[in-house]
């Protein structure tokens, strides 16, 4: 705690030396803070910068001449809660710019001065000197402004020394007070003094010389116990020549009576305000408001603040009734845990109440007061909780700012509320209120606070608010902006800590008049439906508060925490019109490159042909041991027309044959043994064939190829064969194939028909595909076949083996 008065006093300080020096920008201040380091000594090697020493809360005893020499520039220096005995001024002699001296809370019974020209501020309270420590030198210091003194005795020879200097604060530090000689302290010319009461002295004394002395009288730690007990109270005290508007008690712990004397005495003095602050009182009351003189005064302001009662039994009538029947304009009593308030059944002219942070409830409301001249009454704090009663209870004043935070207030939908015209401002925060509330608002009203209620929606059979321009429903469950057509003039909204995912741009339409939003520390969704309210933080100019720290994304979770104006939503993906057009416009252009090839480009005849060769490179891939068993000997088998004969020979079988041997193509003219049936030639070269080839067309029909048709039964014509290829010359109608020949119809009409192209670049996309068809490896079947034909050779006649040779293995 001490170093954190410490901390705070210095900084008090350095704030009020700011006032006395304005300094230059190059100007720089160095604190040296020494506090609370059991330090014996002064330390010998203070920076000679430093402006501000503090050696507070140390075990110092004494002071050198020379331990504040080093550091020339010193304005502010610290020495309070010290053992120091003994202060010489003249110590100080060589630093000129020293403004600042807190020697209080210490030993001192002797100072010795000097005038400092420089010195300001002279702190000397809560020493134990035995008079006031004050000299002819102190006269001589003509800058002081502030002086703090103490002494066990107070006499008006100590401050006629000090009567021509215009103070403005006196501080009377007093440990003991053995003697006061009266009226020595209205020799002050001060206009605020600060009196430390010590235990038994005499009270009245000093509240009398007090209100003679100063503008402002401050008076700390008045103990009825001793104070009041020990010295004789005084009923019939009047004062004259009081200079007193402004009377300040702390610390006060008195009867209750007793108080009651306190107020009537300063009722007839020229006080206007009265402020007591941190008052505990108790006792039987006896005295009452009807025995309170309230005629003759000049009050204005009475001021109660933290008050401790020591008794739970509390007459209401007589305690409550003394300060709503005086005739003040503003009267507060906060912080006392007060059940209630009475008020006289007269008119009163109050202007301003305040009963803040008390235990004030629904019966306050219940009466009516006769408030004619109100203009602000705040009840905040307390346990009030319907917000109709509240109405009725202001509707006959002429109150302009309510403020009813932080209680228990509803609304219900069927109560009525009635609330004067001239309620400008109402701060109904911290309640239990709904969306209902903007059912019972005054139509006058201009600067609303909802802050921190239960309102999830702002329903729209409300009171048309034509006068607001302020609303603030922070903290709530809103899930989107509110529009403003029932408060057009709106130009400050503070949404912020709702639960607003998406906030919608529509209320900018019926809320032109906003020129401040705040949608901060909201769950934002980041996607395409924040998008305009994106662009419109970062094009705001301010209009957003916060933008763009309290602004952060909630939602998806990979963004979350990722600030709105980091977050990238494209036009594309967000545009669900644009999209559609785009989607339209590549759908169309693919459709119009796909008709384009189709029609122009004959695109499925290439796919189908690619699919054809893919699909023969697999089967070959998948060619098995077994299906070369056949003793295969040739790649293909061509049967054709004699009529197509010269195309066979240029064209296909040229194509199809390697120049090195390795594709053997079988054809009659070359490969029929003679000396066989053409049926068993056919059946023969089918069988020794991996593929065997028909070039279909007309005049293959109508040839005599057609005639064999009982080659057509063979194993190798099944249905699910694939050693048969028809490659369809010229288109040849089903209605030409004579009827007996059904086998063939059958095979035409479920083999896959090759039609033969007339452009040459689909030619040899047609014979890649017969070439991948017929691709087979045949070099173990051959060697087969020529150890076959040796062994043939050495067991029948020569000229047999010669005609295998030839037909067989060629």
């Amino acid at each position: 705690m001490r170093l954190i008065r410490s901390i705070y006093l210095c900084c008090t300080i350095v704030i009020s030396v700011e006032g006395w020096a304005p300094k230059l920008p190059e100007e720089r201040e160095l604190t040296t803070n020494l506090s609370n380091l059991s330090l014996r000594k002064v330390p010998t090697d203070l920076a000679p910068a430093s402006t501000t020493v503090d050696l507070s809360y140390n075990l110092l005893s004494e002071l050198q001449n020379s331990d504040f020499h080093s550091v020339s520039k010193l304005k502010i220096l610290i020495l309070c809660h010290n053992s120091l005995q003994q202060l010489d001024i003249k110590s100080f002699e060589f630093n000129k710019e020293l403004r600042y001296l807190d020697v209080s809370h210490n030993r001192l019974n002797v100072v010795t001065w000097y005038p400092l020209a420089s010195l300001k501020h002279v702190d000397l309270s809560f020493n134990r000197f035995d008079t006031m420590p004050i000299s002819e030198e102190t006269g001589h210091m003509s800058q002081l402004e502030t002086l703090g003194l103490s002494g066990a005795k107070i006499q008006k020879s100590d401050f006629q020394k000090i009567s021509h200097l215009h103070l403005n604060t006196v501080i009377l530090g007093l440990r003991t007070l053995s003697h006061y000689e009266e009226g020595s302290l209205p020799i002050l010319n001060t206009t605020k003094l600060h009196i430390v009461l010590p235990m038994n002295v005499n009270f009245w004394a000093l509240l009398c010389d007090g209100l003679k002395t100063s503008k402002i009288l401050e008076m700390t730690n008045i103990d009825g116990k001793s104070q009041f007990v020990s010295y004789e109270t005084r009923h019939d005290l009047i004062l004259e020549n009081a200079k007193t508007s402004i009377l300040l008690f702390n610390k006060v712990d008195l009867l209750w009576d007793d108080l009651l004397l306190v107020f009537q005495f300063v009722w007839h003095t020229s006080v206007e305000y009265f402020q007591i602050e941190n008052v505990t009182f108790g006792g039987i009351v006896y005295l009452d408001h009807e025995s309170f003189d309230y005629t003759s005064t000049v009050m204005r302001t009475v001021k109660l603040e933290h008050v401790h009662f020591r008794v739970f039994n509390i007459p209401q009538d007589r305690i409550y009734l003394l300060f709503t029947k005086m005739d003040i304009e503003n009267l507060t009593i906060s912080d006392a845990q007060m059940p209630h308030m009475l008020f006289p059944n007269s008119p009163t002219r109050f202007q301003y109440l305040n009963f803040a942070n008390n235990i004030l409830t629904d019966d306050l409301l219940k009466k009516p007061a006769q408030l004619p001249d109100l203009k602000t009454l705040i009840l905040k704090g307390n346990k009030l909780e319907t917000l109709s009663l509240a109405s009725c209870f202001v509707s006959l004043t002429p109150v302009m700012h309510l403020d009813l935070s932080q209680n228990l207030l509803q609304h219900q939908n069927d109560d009525n509320c009635s609330w004067p015209d001239t309620l400008l401002t109402m701060d109904l925060s911290s309640n239990k209120l709904a969306g209902s509330v903007f059912r019972c608002l005054p139509r006058s009203i201009q600067t609303l606070d909802l802050n921190n209620n239960k309102i999830q929606t702002i329903p729209k059979e409300i009171i048309h608010l034509t006068s607001l321009r302020e609303l603030n429903i922070a903290l709530n469950f809103l899930t989107d902006l509110p529009e403003c057509s029932h408060f057009r003039k709106l130009s400050v909204l503070n949404v912020e800590m709702n639960l607003i995912l998406s906030p919608s741009l529509n209320f900018l339409q019926s809320c032109q008049e906003v020129r401040t939003l705040n949608v901060g520390k909201n769950p934002f969704q980041c996607t395409c439906d924040l998008r305009d309210f994106i662009q419109l933080g970062k094009h705001s100019e301010g209009m957003l508060l916060g933008w763009s720290d309290s602004y952060l994304c909630e939602y998806p979770l990979n963004l979350k925490g990722t600030q709105l104006k980091d977050v990238y939503l494209p036009e594309l993906s967000c545009n669900t019109a644009l999209l559609i057009a785009t989607i339209v416009a590549i759908v169309l252009v693919l459709g119009m490159a796909v008709a384009f090839s189709c029609l122009c480009l004959d695109l499925p005849w290439y796919l189908r042909m690619l699919g054809q060769w893919i699909q023969i490179r697999l089967r070959v891939g998948e060619a098995t041991q077994e299906q070369l068993r056949r003793n295969v000997q040739f790649h293909a088998f061509i049967a054709y027309s004699e009529r197509d004969s010269l195309w066979v020979k240029s064209a296909l079988i040229p194509s199809l044959e390697k120049e090195d041997g390795s594709v053997l193509i079988c054809i009659y003219e070359r490969n029929f043994d003679p000396g066989k049936s053409m049926t068993e030639n056919i059946i023969d070269c089918i069988e020794k064939s991996y593929k065997s080839i028909f070039i279909l067309s007309p005049d293959f029909v109508q040839s005599e190829w057609c005639h064999y048709e009982g080659i057509a039964h063979h194993d190798l014509f099944r249905d699910n064969s694939d050693h048969i290829i028809f490659i369809l010359l010229e288109p040849v109608p089903f209605y030409c194939i004579p009827t007996r020949y059904q086998k063939l119809k059958d095979l035409m009409g479920r083999k896959a028909l090759l039609e033969w192209p007339k452009s040459r670049h689909k030619c040899r996309l047609v014979l890649a595909n017969l070439r991948a068809a017929i691709d087979v490896n045949l070099s173990d079947n051959r060697q087969a076949c020529e150890l076959q034909t040796f062994t043939g050779l050495n067991e029948q006649a020569r000229g047999s083996a010669s005609s295998l040779i030839r037909t067989d293995c060629l």
